[in-house]
């Protein structure tokens, strides 16, 4: 062969599972690097288009709110994530992109570290390889996009795995202050990067060579200032009864089995994509039989981690979102990924690449919807509706006028800290008052508000001062929604009529209370609450003619309804028949004090022969004794 047939290898490549060598000629690694930089420049800017018109979600509102009040650690999690929002919004401003932007450019460093890793280990083209799928593999493809913990975890996770490898081969200086970098992010990030450290303490022991490097004093070192980064969280923790580690390790589990753990592993299987899944069980398998201890090291540590949260989610939390968990195993086994996509046919392999970059397309196209009103409101009344992205833009301005209705001295008092952290946000205040809700202490708030002072006790924290009384209605399961109006009532008295804002046909509800000076309040003590309405028939979705029955019930305590009105796509059709007998609703709401009772039932017949066919959206107009008007949430009907 003469030299000129002969390809020139660009860097002496290990194999990861001691076969022969691997090498690749110039073009290829050419290619590898152009894919990679390519996918990186489309994947980031999407991302920065998308952030700057999500709506916040939640807990991105609440780290804004923990990041105007500075301090080492809130009883959620550690300082880093609260920091970093103040650093967002100090320097690129008080809005969505501004609180997400060091997340960003965060979640960026994470493919070319993966890059870097694999580059090193097992040549220039598999690094560019794994680098494309840290950025296809839809878990860390949208890191940044919220300001969440995430995005610094999985930093942290690559820094330890980066600096496990290099200490692995030989013990430097660098390479543990690599790991201590490492240790103290994850420290600073959350609680769970303890199931990391675990982890790779336990790899570490397994392997040989692993043992061999504990016994190295850099490395201790490294392990000791990684420790002391979580001085913060557990002085916390000292000073609050351990309000912060018993939320995170008992109150928030069941610790009891439950089959949903079979639901967990299905769903991880489909957010990885099947064949990037598959692959990636595979490369912890192979690597763990492989005779590179660095191969191991990255295959016990991905496969455990990710086995590990698999097997927590048997006896875990199931109703708060938790399918990122085990991304830091994932980004593990990132390093091992290449050579086993490399032993496929090229048809599985091509097959890889396309699912992997339609479940990036697939998750980046979800927050796209969510951010488009109109889309995000066709999906109202199905189970996955994102209502802790929706709403708060007409929330705003809905509180803004009616603020500007009210006496300047008005202050406004948050139903939970849902609504204090996304109108503190909106509003840029940071001392927005919240009254006590079950979403605080299931959430793990209840101690950060009391410590600043902003959790308030109702009616006897601020007399007749004015007040405007913002409340969730959708925030509590229908069930116990009267039970909240009635701790409503306890906290600050009748509840005089309330100004609805429905958003996205009402599954996203508020109801706006001015209370105090200047305000008539209902008279007496009765507890007079909104209005409470359900709709029969026709079920939601159900397919009705251009003639259709409509019958339920509706009722409101303390005063009652004098009549109920049908409404189709927010137009009047039909004046109900209130006032039919309806014992069930009493018997069922044990707190209801309408004084119609049991005659709170009404029909109505429906005339939509002007309608076009197909979806529209079915409601109520509840007219009170009170003089209130109350639109009731809509329900899809599907006319034929």
């Amino acid at each position: 062969m003469s030299m000129r047939e002969r390809p020139s290898p660009v860097v002496p490549p290990r194999s990861p599972f001691s076969g022969p060598a691997s090498s690749w000629s110039q073009p290829e690694a050419a290619n590898a690097r152009r894919l990679f930089w390519g996918l990186f420049a489309v994947v980031f800017a999407i991302k920065l288009l998308v952030a700057a018109r999500l709506p916040l979600f939640v807990d991105e509102a609440f780290y804004w709110l923990e990041g105007q009040h500075l301090a080492p650690a809130y009883s959620d999690l550690p300082g880093l994530t609260a920091w970093l929002a103040r650093l967002g919004v100090t320097l690129g401003g008080d809005t969505a992109l501004g609180l997400r932007l060091p997340f960003l450019l965060i979640a960026a460093l994470v493919p070319l570290l993966a890059m870097r890793i694999t580059a090193r280990e097992h040549g220039e083209v598999y690094g560019w390889q794994a680098g494309c799928f840290a950025l296809l593999l839809p878990l860390s493809g949208t890191l940044g996009l919220l300001a969440l913990p995430d995005a610094a975890m999985a930093l942290a996770t690559l820094l330890c795995v980066d600096a496990g490898a290099r200490l692995l081969r030989h013990v430097t200086a660098g390479g543990a202050l690599e790991l201590a970098l490492g240790l103290t992010i994850g420290a600073l990030s959350h609680y769970r990067f303890i199931a990391v450290i675990g982890v790779g303490l336990v790899v570490l022991l397994l392997l040989a060579d692993g043992r061999k490097l504990l016994r190295d004093a850099r490395v201790w070192t490294a392990i000791a200032i990684g420790a002391a980064a979580w001085t913060p969280l557990v002085a916390w923790n000292f000073d609050n009864a351990d309000a912060g580690l018993r939320f995170q390790l008992v109150d928030r589990h069941p610790w009891a089995f439950h089959v949903d753990g079979l639901w967990f592993i299905a769903i991880q299987a489909l957010l990885v994509t099947p064949l990037l899944f598959v692959a990636l069980a595979s490369a912890s398998w192979r690597g763990n039989r492989s005779a590179s201890s660095t191969s191991r090291y990255f295959a016990l540590l991905g496969g455990l981690v990710v086995l590990g949260f698999f097997a927590l989610g048997f006896f875990a939390d199931t109703e708060r979102v938790s399918f990122h968990w085990p991304l830091p195993g994932y980004l593990a086994l990132l390093p091992l990924l290449p050579a086993v996509l490399a032993a496929w046919p090229r048809w599985l392999r091509g097959a890889t690449w396309g699912l992997a970059g339609l479940g990036l397309v697939a998750m980046l196209g979800y927050y796209v919807a969510v951010s488009v009103p109109d889309l995000r409101a066709r999906t109202a009344a199905e189970k996955w509706y994102p209502s802790n992205f929706a709403g708060w833009n007409e929330l705003e301005e809905a509180v803004r006028l009616a603020r500007a209705q009210m006496p300047d001295d008005t202050r406004i008092v948050a139903g939970n800290f849902k609504l204090g952290a996304e109108l503190g946000f909106a509003l840029g205040e940071s001392r927005i008052a919240v009254l006590d809700h079950s979403l605080n202490h299931k959430h793990g708030r209840a101690p950060q508000l009391r410590l600043w002072g902003l959790q308030s006790s109702g009616r006897a924290d601020w007399g007749d001062a004015p007040v405007l009384l913002v409340v969730g209605a959708t925030d509590v399961p229908y069930k116990s929604l009267l039970q909240r109006y009635h701790d409503l009532c306890g906290m600050v008295g009748p509840l005089p009529p309330p100004r609805v804002i429905n958003v996205d046909h009402g599954h996203q509800r508020f109801l706006l209370f001015k209370l105090g000076r200047g305000v008539d309040a209902p008279a007496g003590a009765t507890c007079t609450t909104p209005s409470m309405a359900w709709i029969d028939t026709p079920v939601s979705g159900a397919k009705v003619g251009t003639n259709f029955e409509v019958a339920g019930w509706a009722f409101k305590n303390g005063v009652g309804l004098d009549r109920v009105e049908v409404t189709l796509d927010g137009a009047l059709v039909a004046q109900a028949q209130y006032g039919l007998e309806n014992p069930g609703v009493a018997r069922y709401w044990q707190l209801a004090n309408d004084p119609n009772q049991p005659r709170v039932g009404f029909s109505a017949s429906v005339d939509a022969a002007s309608v076009s066919p197909g979806r529209h959206w079915l409601g109520l107009r509840l007219h009170g004794s009170d003089g209130s008007v109350e639109v009731w949430p809509e329900q899809p009907v599907d006319i034929r």
